[in-house]
């Protein structure tokens, strides 16, 4: 009975002090919950059968509202009701940022036997992005080492490695130069680019947001992004397949990938 919500940001993330008020169509409030640290929204009291307003609303971030249909169950289930940002956000400065590794993760996820994943990681890459004064017109590039892939699983690792996989001996470095970004929100855009993994060149699209910029305890500022996106292994001559009992793949032939970044303002990395 009552009310059952989660609210969230658009990059997933909780928004803990969100308020949800429930009004009638006289628009009498009959409920108010608050977001518990999780972004979840519980309350017991039931409601009478009809139509009710759902607002939520945080600090920060603009107020959404729909209508619910509340049936004999007597609750209200909202779903994940995604808040953006007031007015967006500030966008970093104009100029060279540097990506600090250290501080950054470049993840690949794969379907393995069809039921589970397998996560992995680069530990050794580099970039820069340049922001322009016209946001459309910034450039990322990135270059990974190949030879730095890291499943947690040292024969896993080697057979990655090898040609049936990266054939990281022959083309040591995977690299992505973007051409252009559009926008598709407040703080999100999707950057067009190339990537070059096993010499074949490819375009490939970046899902990026920007979660915000700040000072650092060393002097500099800093920029925060996150980014996904998939690639298909057989659109870079990775066609090795095992299959298992059933027809299953082993491996799956679709890649996620999965970055989190921090940018430090400047050509270069602050000593730490």
């Amino acid at each position: 009975m009552g009310l059952r919500a989660q609210v969230r940001t658009r990059d997933g993330w909780a928004v803990q002090h969100a308020v949800v008020t429930v009004t009638d169509m006289t628009g009498t409030q009959v409920l108010r919950a608050a977001a518990d640290e999780a972004g979840a929204v519980r309350a017991e009291t039931p409601l009478s059968a009809g139509a009710y307003t759902v607002i939520v609303t945080a600090v920060g971030y603009a107020p959404a509202a729909s209508t619910a249909l509340v049936t004999a169950s007597g609750r209200v289930e909202a779903g994940t009701v995604v808040l953006n940002r007031q007015g967006g956000v500030e966008l970093p400065p104009p100029g060279t940022w540097s990506l600090d590794p250290a501080h950054s993760s470049v993840g690949a996820v794969a379907q393995h036997l069809g039921i589970s994943s397998v996560h992995g990681r680069f530990t050794e890459f580099s970039g820069r992005v340049e922001i322009a004064q016209d946001v459309q017109n910034s450039r990322v590039d990135a270059v990974i080492s190949a030879a730095s892939i890291d499943t947690d699983n040292g024969m896993r690792d080697k057979h990655l490695r090898s040609p049936d996989f990266l054939d990281a001996d022959r083309f040591p470095e995977i690299t992505y130069r973007s051409s252009g970004l559009t926008p598709a929100g407040p703080d999100r855009w999707t950057v067009h680019g190339k990537l070059t993994l096993r010499g074949v060149e490819r375009p490939i699209d970046l899902d990026l947001s920007y979660l915000g910029t700040g000072p650092d305890p060393w002097g500099g500022v800093r920029a925060a992004f996150s980014a996904t996106a998939e690639l298909h292994r057989e659109d870079f001559a990775m066609n090795y397949n095992q299959v298992v009992q059933a027809g299953i793949s082993a491996i799956g032939t679709t890649l996620r990938i999965e970055l989190d970044v921090q940018a430090v303002q400047g050509d270069s990395l602050p000593a730490v």
